[in-house]
């Protein structure tokens, strides 16, 4: 049986839960991880880089010299790969790199990430997150009290507007809501801060 204590945003523990094992408990499995994260940020690509080609560049209508006589090579355009100011070979263009992976691999690879984070110890739970109004010292200080530095995922049951703004200017941090999360954020992060509710609903969507 899983379990991990729930601390309070000034850093006083308040309790425990239990952890679901079918959701923190299983063996990860890194090649799915991997695969998956590998999906993510392909799917982020914008895939906009562009080039001109010969046929796209201006110029090279007429031949630069005649075919035979002057001595020097035979040339057909100034626009030619080898020229200066000529078309790129092969030139890049706009295109789609994301692509699909099966839904069972995708929550196999959720399960391994938190279990993974779960035996690192590295999930923190809060009894309730929330912020009266956008401050980011204040945010920064709870992170300090729960022992929370470098890269960190705070994990919200729902958008809290105060939560996000209050987080969003400190350096690593990231604030996410719990239908939202993904493998890549969870393995990106050291650290894992969950609220309680958010935990409810991360388990009763996923296990």
């Amino acid at each position: 049986m899983l379990k991990t204590n729930v601390y309070d945003m000034s850093g006083k523990l308040v309790g425990e839960i239990e952890l679901s094992e079918a959701l923190f408990g299983i063996d990860p499995n890194q090649a799915v991880v991997h695969e998956v994260v590998k999906n993510h940020l392909a799917n982020k690509r914008q895939g906009t880089q562009s080039a001109l080609t010969r046929a796209e560049v201006s110029g090279g209508g007429r031949k630069p010299w005649r075919q035979k006589g002057t001595g020097r090579a035979r040339q057909g355009s100034t626009r030619a790969p080898q020229w200066t100011h000529g078309g790129i070979v092969f030139a890049p263009k706009p295109r789609d790199y994301s692509y699909t992976l099966n839904k069972k691999t995708r929550r196999l690879a959720l399960k391994s990430a938190l279990s993974a984070k779960a035996a690192e110890s590295a999930i923190v739970v809060i009894d309730e997150i929330k912020m009266d109004a956008p401050k980011t010292s204040e945010f920064a200080a709870f992170l300090n009290a729960v022992g929370v530095t470098g890269k960190a995922l705070v994990v919200t049951a729902e958008k809290n507007i105060n939560v996000v703004k209050s987080g969003r200017n400190i350096p690593g941090c990231e604030i996410t809501f719990a239908n939202l999360i993904n493998v890549y954020d969870i393995v990106n992060a050291s650290k894992l801060v969950v609220d309680k509710a958010a935990l409810a609903k991360i388990e009763e969507v996923f296990a």
